[in-house]
C-alpha cells in the first residue's frame, strides 16, 4: 500500500525594505514592506494519519523543540488536522526571515493538496501571523497594514542574495519596544519598475529597514554582519531582514554571491551564510 504524501516548500521571506509607518489601538504595528522569496529554505511533507502530529528533522531541529503553540501545528488545526507532519527544518530560528510563518503556509498548501479541502478564509490565514499571508502567495509583493494589504510590484531583475545570520535569535516583541518612532514615512505610493541591478539596488537604499537599528541595539552583532556584507566585493546593498538578526547582500550574478559566501564563511565559520537567487516571481 502506498501512503499517500505531500510536500511543499516554505522559502525564506526576505523584507527587502520595512516602513513601519504606525501603530493601531489594539497594539499591532502597521508596516510598508517589499517582500521577497529565497531560494532557500524549508520543508513541510504531511501525510494522513489517525491523530495530528509534528516531526522536526533537519539542521535547525534541536533550536525548534515541538510545542502545542508550533505554527505548523496550529496551521494544519485550521485545515482540519487528521495528518502527521514532517517539517525539514534549515532556516535559522526567530532569524527574521519568516520561517515559522513560511512552514505555517506550506502546511496549509500541503493539506489542501493532500485533502482537496479550500485554503482557509484570508481572515483564518491572518489570525495564524501577520506573515502568513504574504508566505502563503510566496512572490514578490508590497505588503501593508498589519500584512494584509498583498500589492503585485513590478518584475525584479535577475538578482542574488547572500544571507547571513550570526546565530543569534531576536526577539521580534523586543525590538518593536525598542523602536523609538513608530510612525515612519512609507514607501513611494508608486513602485517603479527597474530596468536593471543598479536601479534595483537604488531604489532600495533610498528606502529603510525601521527595525534595524533597535535590532542592532539588542544585538550588537548584527552590525558585524552589515559590514561583514558591506565590504564584499561587487555588494550593491547591505541590509537587515524583518526584526533580525538575519542580514542579506545585494548581488549582481551568482558568481559575486558565491565569492561573498566564501569569504564570510572564512572570515566568520560561526555564522549560517547562503547564496540565493529571489525566486517566486509570476
Amino acid at each position: 500500500m502506498v501512503t499517500e504524501t505531500v510536500t511543499e516548500f516554505a522559502p525564506a521571506k526576505i523584507n527587502l525594505t520595512l516602513h513601519v509607518t504606525g501603530r493601531r489601538a489594539d497594539g499591532y504595528h502597521l508596516l510598508d514592506s517589499l517582500v521577497v522569496f529565497a531560494g532557500v529554505g524549508d520543508r513541510v511533507t504531511v501525510q494522513r494519519a489517525p491523530d495530528l502530529s509534528l516531526h522536526i528533522t533537519g539542521s535547525q531541529a534541536a533550536k525548534l523543540p515541538v510545542q502545542d503553540d508550533n505554527l505548523v501545528l496550529r496551521a494544519a488545526c485550521v485545515m482540519g488536522g487528521g495528518v502527521a507532519v514532517v517539517l525539514d527544518k534549515v532556516l535559522p530560528v526567530s532569524s527574521g526571515i519568516g520561517g515559522g510563518s513560511a512552514d505555517a503556509a506550506a502546511t496549509l498548501r500541503a493539506m489542501a493538496r493532500l485533502t482537496g479541502r479550500a485554503l482557509p478564509t484570508a481572515a483564518d490565514v491572518l489570525a495564524l501571523g501577520a506573515d502568513v499571508p504574504v508566505c502563503v502567495q510566496g512572490v514578490p509583493v508590497r505588503m501593508t497594514g498589519v500584512g494584509e494589504g498583498l500589492t503585485a510590484v513590478p518584475a525584479l531583475p535577475a538578482v542574488w542574495l547572500v544571507l547571513v545570520n550570526p546565530g543569534v535569535s531576536v526577539a521580534t516583541p523586543e525590538v518593536f519596544r525598542a523602536l523609538s518612532a513608530k510612525d515612519n514615512a512609507p514607501m513611494p505610493p508608486t513602485i517603479p519598475a527597474w530596468a536593471t541591478v543598479a536601479d534595483f539596488a537604488a531604489f532600495l537604499t533610498s528606502q529603510r529597514n525601521d527595525l534595524e537599528a533597535p535590532a542592532i541595539g539588542l544585538a550588537p552583532v548584527i552590525s558585524a554582519v552589515l559590514a561583514g556584507l558591506a565590504a564584499q566585493t561587487s555588494c550593491y546593498l547591505a541590509r537587515m531582514s524583518g526584526s533580525g538578526a538575519t542580514c542579506f547582500g545585494l548581488f549582481g550574478t551568482v558568481a559575486d554571491a558565491d565569492i561573498a559566501v566564501r569569504m564570510l564563511q572564512r572570515e566568520n565559520p560561526g555564522w549560517w551564510v547562503v547564496a540565493t537567487p529571489i525566486g517566486g516571481q509570476k
